[in-house]
């Protein structure tokens, strides 16, 4: 599985991943942990979107990435999403980066990566373990993401 850094290539800047980290400003307003998700269609427009309500649900499930999956499968009327992209604020975690293998997902795009409990390049690495394996791009926005996390756990400390 091959991670392809955003500081090895040359990028525009996304508005996919913007709005995603406005979801995640909103999410650390809220009190959930500052992680925003984007999903978009094949052509590019936006199918859903969410940040992080596991506390205001309370859900240990309800991750950004899984509420975007669940309302974009309900929105298609299909389980599949293949052919769409996802956007998110920071690494995902075992269990979304299985769900995004189940749904099919054709690329994901994150921003910041999460040493110590992620498992796209960290961790578990599942899709090293899964037949569905999107194309995945890391560091976009990445030095954002991070100064916003760092600064929500900072404050809590």
């Amino acid at each position: 599985m091959a991670v392809a850094q955003a500081a090895a290539m040359s990028f525009p800047p996304s508005p996919h991943m913007a709005r995603a980290l406005d979801l995640a400003r909103a999410a650390a307003g809220a009190g959930e942990v500052p992680v925003g998700a984007v999903l978009t269609a094949p052509d590019g427009s936006v199918l859903a979107e969410a940040h992080n309500l596991t506390r205001t649900l309370p859900d240990p499930t309800a991750h950004a990435e899984m509420l975007v999956l669940r309302e974009a499968a309900r929105l298609l009327g299909n389980e599949r999403l293949t052919g769409c992209t996802l956007w998110v604020t920071l690494e995902p975690c075992p269990m979304c980066a299985a769900a995004i293998a189940e749904a099919r997902i054709a690329r994901l795009v994150y921003a910041a990566s999460d040493p110590k409990g992620g498992g796209v390049e960290h961790g578990p690495r599942i899709f090293a373990h899964t037949r569905h394996v999107p194309e995945i791009l890391s560091g976009i926005s990445e030095a954002e993401a991070a100064a916003l996390l760092k600064g929500f756990f900072s404050a809590r400390r």
